[in-house]
Parts: C-alpha cells; sequence; structure tokens
C-alpha cells in the first residue's frame, strides 16, 4: 500500500517565478541569470548566488550607474566630445586595444582615424550616430583604480570583440566615473543601439566586475528597492534650483487643481498595476524570507529578519501625482488653518477694545 506524501515545505519556493522577477528590469526576452539557476540536488532551495544577492540588497549595497549621455551625429560632434573627455588631451585615455592615449598628439590621431573610418561608412544616415557616450560610476570614496579597472575589464567584455571605443578616467568629481565612447559601427556592419534591457545588462556586468575587485556593488532596478518615480531630469532639478518653475510641474498643478475643483479624480489605469507589481515584489521577498527561517540554520534565519526589516522599510507607493496632490491638500489646509486663526485672534481684539472703551 502505497503512502501518500505530504507535501514538502520546499514546495513554494518551486511553484514561485524565478527570483530575478524582483530585481531585474522587465524585457521582452528574458535572459538567465545565475540566481535563476536551480540546485540540481534540491531545485526547491535557495542557491548561493540567490542568499549572495539578497544579502547585498538589504544590506544596500552601492548602486552602479551606467548611463547613456548622448550620442555623436557629425565629425565636428565627435572631436569635440572626444576633446571634452580628455580635456582637450590633458588626460590619457585608453583604446579597446589597450593602447595608451596619450597627449594633444593622441588625441589628434584617434580623431583623424575615427573620421576617415566615418567617411567610408556609406550605409550610415545623415543622422545616424557615429558613437555612443557612456558614463559609468560609482558612488563617492569609491576607490578609483578599481573603478577604472572594471570599467576596462566591462568594456573588453562588452564591445572589445565588435567595436572601437575609448576611455577616460575623471577624478576632478567626488564620483569616481568613467567616460566610455564606443563607435556606433560594429566590425560586423551592425550599428549599437542599446536598448532599457542592454542598460541593464551592462549595470549588472559592471556591478560583477567591481565586486571581483573587492567592491561592495549592485545594479538593481529601483522597484526592487519599492521606489516608483523615476529621477528627474536635470534640466528639472535646475530649474528648481534657481527658483524657477519647471513646466512640468506648472502643468501637473494645473491638472490637479482642476480635478479637485471639478470634484472629479481621473483614474489612471497604470497606477493599479504599479501597485500590483509592488504588492507581487514585497510578497516575494517574503515568501523568500519563509524558505530561509525554513532552513534552520542561524545565517538563514538571520538574513530572513533582515529582508522582512527590509521590505518594513521600504517607501510608501505613492505616484507623482499622488505626493503633488497630497502636498497641495495639506498646502490648502494650512491656509485654511491660518486663516481660521486669523479670525479668531480678530475677534478677541475687537473684544478686547470693546471692554477698554467701557
Amino acid at each position: 500500500m502505497s503512502r501518500r506524501r505530504s507535501p514538502r515545505p520546499t514546495d513554494l519556493a518551486s511553484e514561485l517565478p524565478p527570483i530575478s522577477y524582483v530585481w531585474e528590469t522587465p524585457n521582452r526576452r528574458p535572459r538567465g541569470a545565475e540566481w535563476d539557476i536551480p540546485d540540481p540536488a534540491a531545485p526547491g532551495r535557495l542557491t548561493p548566488a540567490i542568499r549572495a544577492k539578497l544579502e547585498r540588497i538589504v544590506r544596500r549595497a552601492p548602486e552602479v550607474m551606467v548611463k547613456i549621455t548622448g550620442r555623436t551625429k557629425g565629425v565636428v560632434h565627435l572631436k569635440s566630445h572626444l576633446a571634452y573627455i580628455t580635456r582637450n588631451g590633458e588626460l590619457d585615455g585608453e583604446t579597446e586595444q589597450g593602447a595608451a592615449l596619450t597627449g594633444r598628439s593622441g588625441l589628434k590621431d584617434l580623431q583623424q582615424r575615427w573620421e576617415d573610418d566615418a567617411g567610408l561608412d556609406d550605409k550610415r544616415r545623415r543622422d545616424g550616430s557615429l558613437s555612443v557616450n557612456i558614463i559609468l560610476s560609482m558612488p563617492a570614496g569609491t576607490d578609483a583604480i578599481a573603478v577604472k579597472d572594471s570599467a576596462r575589464a566591462f568594456a573588453i567584455e562588452t564591445f572589445g570583440h565588435n567595436h572601437d571605443y575609448v576611455f577616460v578616467q575623471h577624478l576632478d568629481d567626488k564620483h569616481p566615473h568613467v567616460h566610455l565612447t564606443v563607435r556606433s559601427l560594429g566590425h560586423d556592419g551592425k550599428r549599437l543601439n542599446p536598448r532599457k534591457a542592454h542598460l541593464q545588462a551592462w549595470r549588472e556586468r559592471f556591478a560583477g566586475e567591481l565586486r571581483l575587485r573587492g567592491i561592495a556593488a549592485e545594479a538593481t532596478p529601483r522597484r526592487t528597492r519599492g521606489r516608483i518615480r523615476k529621477a528627474d531630469r536635470g534640466a528639472v532639478l535646475a530649474l528648481r534650483k534657481r527658483k524657477v518653475t519647471p513646466d512640468v510641474d506648472r502643468l501637473a498643478r494645473e491638472e490637479i487643481l482642476r480635478e479637485v475643483r471639478g470634484g472629479k479624480t481621473t483614474e489612471r489605469p497604470w497606477n493599479a498595476r504599479i501597485w500590483s507589481r509592488q504588492d507581487a515584489i514585497r510578497q516575494r521577498y517574503l515568501d523568500y524570507a519563509a524558505e530561509l527561517q525554513r532552513s534552520g540554520t542561524a545565517r538563514d534565519d538571520a538574513l530572513a529578519r533582515q529582508i522582512r526589516q527590509f521590505v518594513k522599510d521600504m517607501p510608501a507607493v505613492e505616484t507623482r501625482r499622488h505626493v503633488l496632490k497630497r502636498e497641495l491638500s495639506e498646502l490648502a489646509d494650512n491656509r485654511r488653518r491660518d486663516a481660521e486663526q486669523g479670525v479668531i485672534a480678530d475677534q478677541r481684539g475687537d473684544t478686547r477694545g470693546d471692554e477698554r472703551s467701557k
């Protein structure tokens, strides 16, 4: 007579989607990640790669920045950008061949070579880019040598097989960073056209190179940390710093005021998706915390507690519109209270005046 087996406590983890759902940017063609590869001996258990990533996240390891700063569209623009990142030849650069780019003569040689190659590219559209300009950065205090070595390894791994490039490190800013300029046209005749998923993959690769050199680094999207609002653009921040109201702020306020005065609130369909996704992410963390606690080891139990605290400390799920609406509501309440207090003060003053006249 066969016995019925009770469900194992690890069945929950095996039914969940890959853990990368929590911290990867969604894209149409998901790629496999080391933390998604199950342990052959115990497929339902969390692997060391998953544990390591969870530990970095809950301990808030510094986040890397990999950002496309622009594209050069012509030979003059390209020369200007190369002169900028090398400070007109004062800073040394390094090419994909490992050759040092030194002084103004080295800068001119590179500019001339890329200009000649651009002239041979008869398939490039008039508005097509000659290069893609990237910046790789880490927070203040990070070892600058490790940042440069990691950037070099990143560039070799990402572009060395197909694209010419040059990179230069800048140390005149509190954040150690490297400017990487990559020729758009590859040796295979295809053009570099990075998308959102590429940027996330690049961030993970750069963070991995930093960790190999002893630097704690992570590359998680903001939604992993419970943040749903995009960072404001530099131009918007500059206007606010000058006490100038950007158009985006003014138009948002006007729209909310119209809604309040009209007594109608327009529901955005994407708000429900944002809340639903955040609920799923936070619940996923808690599910894996429960799985860790079931292992019975002191280390996993401590990590489970850290994960639960991490979820508890996540910010409230508020869109920019919700924050603005709350701020306007608080401002209106404050003005109403001030007006009421002013009326009461006036009434008290009138009463004292009547008493003195008696």
